[in-house]
C-alpha cells in the first residue's frame, strides 16, 4: 500500500456480501471525518416523515451527505456506518433508500446495524452515524 490509501478486504473465511466490506485498512496521510448520529430532522429542526421509516431514511442520508460535504468528503469516502433502527420497524423500505442513494459505488463500507428500543426523540425511527476517510495528496 502507498501513503494515503484505503484498502477494502473481504478475506476468505468470512461471508461476502455486496452491501458491506468486512475489513477496511487505512494507512498514510488521510483526513478522517467522524459524523455523529443523524436523525430525520431538516435544517429548520422539523422532524421529517413521522411514522415513515422510508422518508426518515431519506432525510438521515441527506443529513449525512451534508455533513460529509462540510468535512470535504463524499459518500464513497465512508468506511464505517452504524445504523440504529427502532425495534419493530421494517428494514426493507430503509434498505431500498440506502441502495438508491449508494447506487453503484464500489467498495461499500463496513456496516453495523442495531435494533434499539428507542432514540433521542420518540418520533425518530432510524439514526445513522459514519466515519469517512479522505486520502490526502502529498
Amino acid at each position: 500500500m502507498q501513503d494515503g490509501q484505503v484498502l477494502y478486504i473481504n478475506p476468505d473465511g468470512l461471508p461476502r456480501n455486496p452491501a458491506f466490506t468486512n475489513v477496511i485498512v487505512v494507512t498514510g496521510q488521510v483526513k478522517t471525518i467522524y459524523i455523529g448520529g443523524q436523525d430525520a430532522v431538516d435544517a429548520s429542526g422539523t422532524i421529517v416523515g413521522k411514522g415513515d421509516i422510508k422518508q426518515q431514511t431519506e432525510q438521515v442520508l441527506a443529513n449525512l451527505q451534508a455533513a460529509l460535504k462540510a468535512g470535504g468528503a463524499e459518500l464513497e469516502h465512508i468506511v464505517k456506518w452504524n445504523v440504529y433502527v427502532v425495534q419493530g420497524q421494517p428494514l426493507q423500505p430503509g434498505f431500498e433508500v440506502f441502495q438508491q442513494v449508494w447506487g453503484r459505488r464500489p467498495n461499500p463500507p463496513a456496516i453495523s446495524m442495531m435494533f434499539v428500543s428507542g432514540l433521542a426523540n420518540p418520533d425518530f425511527l432510524v439514526e445513522m452515524d459514519a466515519i469517512a476517510v479522505v486520502p490526502q495528496e502529498k
